[in-house]
This record gives C-alpha cells, sequence and structure tokens, in this order.
C-alpha cells in the first residue's frame, strides 16, 4: 500500500517538504512566458497585407529563446517542462509521480491561457488576428499534421532525455541551451506545416482565448504520442551505462590522478 502511495504521488500531497506548490508555480509560470513572448512574436503592428505570414526565424528563435531562459532559470524548481508532452514522458518512465504529472499538465494549461490573455489585453484589436493560434496547412489532412507532430514531441523528449542523463556527466551539453535550440528547429522546419506547436498546452492557451478549436486534437495526440515514445526508446535502448565506482575507467582515472599529485610534489 505504501508503494502505490509512492508512485501515485499521494505522499507528495500530504508532504510540505515535497516542493509541489513551487513546482506548480513554476511550470505555470514558464507556460506564461512562452505563450505570452511566443506568441509575440507572431502579432506585428505594421500595416501588412491581410493573412501575411510571420517571419518564421522570428518566431522560431523567440520560442527557442524563451524556453531556454524558462529552464535556465527555473528548471531547478520543478524539472522544467513546460510542455505536457514531457510530462507524458517523464511519467510513463517514472521520473514523476501520477498525482504530480498531472497537477502539471493542469499548471501548464492556465499558465498557456493566462499567457495568452495578457497578450490579447495588450495588443491593440485590429492587429490580434489569430493571437499566433497554431493550424494545419490548408494541404495537410489531420492525419498528417498529427505525424509532424508527432516527430516534433519525439525529437525534443529526445533531446530532453538525452541532455538530462545523469550517467554521461563528461558528455553533457548545456541542457537549457539544447532544449532551446531544438525547440527553434522544430519550429523554423515545421512552422509552415503544422505551426510547430510540439507543445498541447501551448496550443491549449491560445485556442482558449481565440476560440479556435479546429483540428485541436492533433496538437494534443501528436506530441504526446512522440513524447511517450521517444522516453521509452531512450529510456530501454539509448541511456548511458553507469559508470560504477570500481570500473576500469575510475580506477586508470584514480592512478592518473595520484602519478600527478606525485610529479607535483616531486
Amino acid at each position: 500500500m505504501p508503494e502505490i502511495k509512492i508512485k501515485l504521488g499521494l505522499n507528495e500531497l500530504q508532504d510540505s517538504k515535497s516542493g509541489l506548490g513551487k513546482a506548480l508555480l513554476a511550470e505555470l509560470f514558464g507556460n506564461l512566458l512562452l505563450n505570452f513572448f511566443g506568441c509575440l512574436s507572431c502579432v506585428s503592428l505594421l500595416e501588412q497585407p491581410a493573412g501575411t505570414p510571420p517571419n518564421i526565424v522570428l518566431v522560431a528563435f523567440t520560442f527557442g529563446l524563451v524556453i531556454f531562459t524558462s529552464v535556465q532559470a527555473l528548471g531547478h524548481v520543478s524539472g522544467g517542462h513546460f510542455n505536457p508532452a514531457v510530462t507524458v514522458g517523464m511519467l510513463a518512465t517514472g521520473n514523476v509521480s501520477v498525482i504530480r504529472g498531472v497537477f502539471y499538465v493542469v499548471a501548464q494549461c492556465l499558465g498557456a491561457i493566462a499567457g495568452s490573455l495578457i497578450l490579447k489585453s495588450l495588443t491593440p484589436v485590429d492587429f490580434q488576428g489569430n493571437l499566433g493560434m497554431t493550424t494545419l496547412n490548408k494541404h495537410l489532412t489531420p492525419t498528417q499534421g498529427m505525424g509532424i507532430e508527432f516527430f516534433l514531441g519525439f525529437v525534443l523528449v529526445l533531446v530532453i532525455f538525452g541532455v538530462c542523463d545523469g550517467n554521461k556527466p563528461h558528455a553533457k551539453a548545456p541542457a537549457a541551451l539544447a532544449i532551446g535550440l531544438t525547440v527553434a528547429l522544430g519550429h523554423l522546419a515545421a512552422i509552415d506545416f503544422t505551426g510547430a506547436s510540439m507543445n498541447p498546452a501551448r496550443t491549449f492557451g491560445s485556442a482558449v482565448v481565440a476560440n479556435i478549436w479546429t483540428d485541436h486534437w492533433v496538437y494534443w495526440v501528436g506530441p504526446s504520442l512522440g513524447g511517450l515514445v521517444a522516453s521509452l526508446l531512450y529510456t530501454f535502448f539509448f541511456v548511458a551505462p553507469r559508470i560504477e565506482e570500481y570500473s576500469p575507467i575510475q580506477i586508470e582515472e584514480r592512478e592518473l590522478k595520484r602519478v600527478n599529485k606525485r610529479e607535483d610534489l616531486a
């Protein structure tokens, strides 16, 4: 019974030291920033012909930079998910409890709604458009759109698991930078196809405020399935092997340090 409570995360609700409240606030705030700054880059106050698309490079790097700064600033509080697709992957591999995972997704969605609401309130009505809402290209079927979003969620979660793998400390890339660049990559490649959501909460926040729900399921199913597959694939096939305390590599490193120390003393 206690093991079930731990897996479900019921103990986190009762333990004031679990940090769950702070983590939820961090997830909410991270998604608020994502939807505000990211979608802000999709809105232009310049006089342009109707239907003029946003600057893809500007949008891609804005979303990437928001994720980079949010993970760098708040990642230590909650793990820096800021995306239900990431949370699904973490939940599937036992890195977060069920309760924490569900609460994270709720906080992410609320933060995204708040970010889009703030953006709407600060943008002149004539220039709001769809407030950066992700929509499928008219030439794509919903199934094709889901496939694109699947691979966007897949590569994002695969990179997150790779850069956060504690078993390869000497090969770690700066996690926040790698994750931010992956988000930018996804936008550069797929913004013309699906709007490059990669994040169900990001699209949900925009959909609530803009009241656009066409093919909305695509942006939940695609990235979430991609994140699930990537997390399981990395955990069972690609995770770095543990370096045991007395492995040949560790022994060789210790011996080298001893030799260097003796040479310094000599």
